[in-house]
């Protein structure tokens, strides 16, 4: 199978994955509505990578007409396209659902009610599903815990406490058989997403695979959208001179991984017949708090800004999360190739390349502010 759909493929990841796709001579359709918010212009940087690469269909997924052009002899959907910030979603939740919900529908719609020679899709989803993922107690008891209690978070208390004895408990790494706890309306709306594909495709006769990605970093990432991607966001700040900003105490971490890793595991998605109906983590394996982020991106920008762990805190924020890759691993081969220092080390050669956004953090901080999801 070599004809293959990716939607939103001029976006962070799937121009990444057109690359490596034209490199081993797919027939690549992208649809994209090349979204402001991540695209500067209609020649951004991250479109230019797939010019000439690709068929380009400059489309919506809220739209079926686009999908039905989209879809017309393709084998393979990668299905990227999706409003991704975690904190926006809590204030801007039809845009979510319209996109992420509806744009999903209308392409198992379209499948559904005419002829196509889809054979396999692939959903890229989110950790976010999991909320705080798996955590283990002092007495080994393993649990899911809710929501933080704003009063906790309020006296300085952030971490997890155990129902049962009210003691800390420690993150362990979340397997896909966890429980799923989503803690916004993003990953609402990406376990929607799943559980649509995952149904449909039974009656479709369509392969789907759901890989779980973790937090994505790499060059290529947008530099001026200041809701989602903390390395970007820290670094666009740094560039402008401006101090870094770290919510509670600075020690909760998130699973970074590197683009080519990611685009390694969904290649094996797309090639490896044991992937078909599975679920999958993708990440590194390994959690890296924010602290460390902020520490080393200031050390590798020589910069001189300071680092204020605040004590502030976003409602619906996990506080850590990371992958469990033995599924991964055990059906596709999968294993990440970069550490975080590597991967950061690339990410800021390829920065410092770029042209300097303009820092648009502090508006998105004022809008969580105003729609009171900062504390």
């Amino acid at each position: 199978m070599k004809n293959i759909l990716i939607t939103g493929g001029a976006g962070f990841i799937g121009s990444r994955l057109c690359e490596r796709l034209f490199e081993k001579d797919y027939n690549i359709t992208v649809l994209d509505n090349l979204s402001p918010q991540i695209h500067e212009n209609d020649e951004s940087t991250l479109y230019r990578k797939i010019k000439g690469k690709c068929k380009f269909i400059n489309g919506d997924v809220r739209s079926k007409k686009d999908w039905q052009k989209a879809l017309k002899g393709q084998e393979i959907v990668v299905h990227f396209a999706s409003e991704t910030g975690t904190g926006q979603s809590m204030y801007e939740l039809e845009k979510y659902n319209d996109v992420n919900i509806k744009g999903t529908s209308n392409m198992l719609e379209v499948l559904s009610t005419s002829n196509h020679s889809i054979k396999k899709i692939i959903l890229s989803s989110s950790r976010s599903v999991y909320g705080e993922g798996k955590y283990k107690s002092k007495n080994q008891l393993i649990q899911y815990p809710k929501s933080r209690k704003i009063n906790d978070l309020e006296k300085g208390i952030f971490n997890l406490l155990c129902e049962y004895t009210n003691e800390e408990m420690m993150a362990v790494p979340t397997d896909e058989e966890s429980l799923i706890n989503p803690k916004s309306i993003y990953a609402l709306t990406k376990y929607a997403q799943e559980k649509m594909i995952l149904l449909i495709s039974q009656s479709l006769t369509i392969n789907p695979v759901i890989l779980r990605y973790q937090n994505v970093f790499g060059p290529g990432q947008s530099l001026s959208n200041p809701y989602t991607g903390i390395l970007s966001i820290f670094s666009t700040r740094i560039l402008n001179g401006n101090n870094l900003d770290i919510y509670e105490d600075g020690l909760e971490s998130r699973d970074f991984v590197y683009i080519d890793d990611v685009i390694d595991a969904t290649i094996l998605a797309i090639e490896n017949e044991r992937a078909n109906g599975e679920i999958f983590n993708v990440g590194s394996g390994i959690p890296t708090t924010i602290k460390e982020v902020a520490e080393s991106l200031k050390k590798l920008y020589n910069s001189d800004v300071n680092i204020n762990v605040s004590g502030k805190f976003r409602l619906g924020d996990i506080r850590h999360n990371y992958a469990d890759l033995s599924k991964v691993e055990s059906f596709l081969g999968y294993k990440p190739k970069y550490d975080f220092q590597e991967g950061i080390t690339k990410f800021v050669k390829w920065v410092k390349n770029q042209e300097i956004k303009e820092d648009k953090y502090e508006k998105s901080i004022q809008e969580l502010k105003d729609k009171g999801l900062m504390k």
